[in-house]
């Protein structure tokens, strides 16, 4: 926390190494919320993007009150709301088909993989918004309740039912499929 003040400070000044440690330190993180919340990497590098971006663009008259994470966690899932509302009014696909890399190079692993992934995907879809974001913050974000119960504006008893309910519909989504 004390790394980002001085980083956020070093922005103000001008200092462009200051933004590209930010940008380094906190990509990784951006980046895999972005994706599973949107479910297409393209989509999502194109959040973190226009993230940096419009935080360059700020960083003037930014005032860093609680933790820099939090505060691009928060910039990034309200883009990812924002390109969802726009995607809805399109008609197009939540999630797309992405094919995966094995580790072990076995194609017919390589097959089953990438099978489980769409599925999933394809269960996420599904799930109401405010569920999904709460699983996706909670098991790909590793954030705490609270965090999310801020980042959504509701009590942390809100979120851990809907936490709780997204992953009982995906279980209930799942394995359904399992058995036909």
């Amino acid at each position: 926390m004390l790394e980002d003040r001085l980083l956020v400070r070093r922005c103000k000044q001008g200092r462009g190494d200051a933004m590209c440690r930010i940008y380094e330190k906190y990509k990784g993180y951006l980046l895999t919320l972005a994706r599973a919340l949107l479910g297409d990497r393209a989509a999502a590098e194109d959040v973190v993007h226009d993230v940096f971006v419009s935080f360059a663009g700020s960083v003037q008259t930014f005032t860093l009150t609680g933790s820099l994470r939090g505060y691009l966690s928060t910039c990034v899932r309200n883009l990812v709301r924002d390109r969802i509302r726009a995607r809805r009014h399109e008609a197009e696909n939540l999630d797309s088909a992405v094919s995966i890399a094995s580790a072990s190079g076995n194609p017919q692993q390589q097959a089953i993989e990438t099978e489980e992934i769409t599925r999933l995907r394809a269960a996420m879809s599904q799930l109401p918004y405010e569920q999904r974001e709460a699983v996706v913050l909670r098991l790909k974000g590793a954030m705490k309740f609270r965090e999310i119960a801020r980042l959504q504006n509701v009590s942390v008893g809100a979120v851990q039912a809907r936490y709780r309910y997204g992953l009982d519909k995906l279980r209930s989504m799942l394995n359904s499929e399992v058995t036909k």
